[in-house]
């Protein structure tokens, strides 16, 4: 069975951060990966350490940001898959409560005018939104911190994601959020239990109804490490 959104074949796009191989956040990505491709769905990801992404805005992507004939020759790789994809969906850790600079310098460097949105101009005051392909979209995190600590700074990272970036999708986007608090107090039951919910948020953000599964159903390295 192939997965369809709104009459058209589900294609998602992941964006993985985490410098380790071995880490949990990589247990989380075979995990998502493995719904997508339970479901048809056609996918590609996108690993930034992988690939050495270079996360700094340079004086000359600052000086053509706005140039929408040119901001984006230095990432077109990036942006051709961002705009490829109708399902977008991030894995990575919470440092400091928000996206590692890596990610977040993805963000800032492939999220620019005419990709994501439009700037105001003399006709038009307010922002345009040019991602409105996108009709799901997907979060997938650790955190150090516990959920109530998480909630009392203001779950910025969180914020950035699941209000910035989803203000500018398709506004009937579908949304799925999971995060493992106290990671570093984490056991195998729990880790476990997690892989459980990114399967059912998966499920639910792919469109299908949630099934029960049995331990052997989840990837062998639940590993214990953000």
């Amino acid at each position: 069975m192939q997965v369809t959104t709104r009459g058209n074949p589900m294609k998602a796009l992941i964006v993985y951060c985490h410098p380790s191989a071995t880490s949990f956040n990589h247990a989380v990505l075979e995990t998502v990966m493995d719904e997508l491709s339970q479901a048809g769905a056609e996918m590609r990801v996108i690993d930034l350490y992988g690939e050495q992404f270079q996360p700094a805005l340079t004086l000359e992507d600052w000086t053509e940001y706005e140039d929408t004939s040119c901001n984006t020759d230095r990432i077109s790789p990036h942006v051709e898959s961002l705009q490829w994809c109708n399902a977008l969906i991030f894995v990575y850790p919470t440092w400091w409560f928000g996206q590692p600079a890596m990610l977040k310098g993805w963000l800032d460097r492939v999220l620019v005018p005419g990709v994501a949105f439009t700037m105001p101009c003399e006709d038009n005051k307010r922002f345009g939104h040019t991602l409105k392909h996108i009709k799901h979209l997907g979060v997938f995190t650790t955190c150090g911190a516990s959920f109530w600590l998480t909630k009392l700074i203001g779950s910025p990272g969180k914020r950035i994601l699941m209000r910035g970036l989803r203000a500018l999708c398709h506004e009937r986007a579908r949304t799925a959020f999971a995060a493992h608090y106290r990671m570093d107090f984490s056991t195998p039951d729990s880790r476990t239990k997690h892989l459980a919910r990114v399967r059912t948020k998966m499920r639910k953000l792919i469109g299908e109804r949630p099934v029960a599964q049995s331990a052997s159903d989840y990837p062998s390295k639940a590993r214990q490490t953000a």
